[in-house]
């Protein structure tokens, strides 16, 4: 069977966990038939990793963007030197950003605050430069949409999607495609897979999450990675009762149609199984 042209819409090749094996981590991805791979930063002090990584693997791209967990060591100068990195043509969005409500703070209003004053600066620098968002939100679904119909943005991916599906139908028609990963794979996630199965299939982009967000077949602490998107996507493909070809098609499809940059990269040569 042919894999080819799978998308990894959200992988943080940069991180620490793969410092000892990331070319290994790499062409094991592209054996599994992952042709590209999006690499979101959290925060100013991994731009320049991520953007050199972008640079050294040509199928790879990037999303720059402030974390919400990362806002509380961040400058609104880092802001500044965002809007400078977006235009690099590695850049496919600006992610990851957004609003996270779960991780609990001494001062959790001083916190939101400061999370809302950075998701809302960036989304105005995707306005800016006309690039869609990576979005990272937990327990603050509603917020993230009110400070969408505030700030335009020409959509993007709702990553790591787990809200309802009235949510998922507002972030829909507002031109986002929802990020399905890891945590659709386990049995107990009921919410989650009937969301998989019933939303459009075009809303839905793949993505691993990796090193974080295994799946339910990789053991407890066992790091996440690229290759696994594979058999995400054959999980996707059987709630839905379709063909595997099916699911890969569309939602590298529907990967290309909301970052568009992607167009501009190439992409790693086919592999057959």
């Amino acid at each position: 069977m042919q894999l080819a042209g799978l998308i990894d819409t959200h992988c943080h090749l940069d991180a620490a966990e793969f410092s000892t094996d990331r070319q290994q981590q790499l062409a094991l991805a592209l054996e599994a038939g992952v042709t590209n791979i999006v690499i979101p930063a959290v925060a100013r002090e991994n731009f320049s990793a991520v953007l050199d990584l972008c640079q050294q693997h040509k199928h790879c791209a990037c999303a720059l963007g402030v974390h919400p967990m990362y806002v509380d060591g961040a400058a609104l100068t880092d802001l500044d030197a965002l809007q400078e990195e977006l235009r690099h043509p590695a850049v496919v969005a600006v992610g990851e950003i957004g609003l996270d409500y779960f991780v609990g703070h001494a001062d959790p209003l001083a916190n939101r605050q400061r999370q809302s004053l950075f998701f809302s600066e960036q989304l105005k620098l995707a306005h800016k430069f006309d690039l869609p968002v990576i979005l990272h939100v937990r327990q603050a679904i509603d917020e993230v949409l009110m400070h969408l119909r505030r700030h335009a943005v020409p959509g993007g991916i709702a990553h790591a999607f787990n809200g309802s599906k009235q949510q998922a139908e507002q972030f829909i028609a507002m031109g986002f495609k929802l990020g399905f990963g890891g945590a659709m794979t386990y049995q107990r996630a009921t919410k989650l897979r009937d969301l998989a199965q019933s939303l459009p299939l075009e809303s839905i982009v793949l993505e691993t999450d990796a090193p974080d967000m295994p799946p339910s077949w990789l053991a407890a602490g066992q790091k996440n990675s690229p290759k696994e998107l594979a058999k995400i996507a054959q999980v996707l493909a059987d709630l839905r009762q379709v063909k595997l070809s099916q699911v890969l098609d569309i939602t590298s499809a529907n990967a290309r149609q909301i970052l568009p940059k992607l167009a501009n990269l190439c992409t790693s040569p086919k592999v057959l199984h």
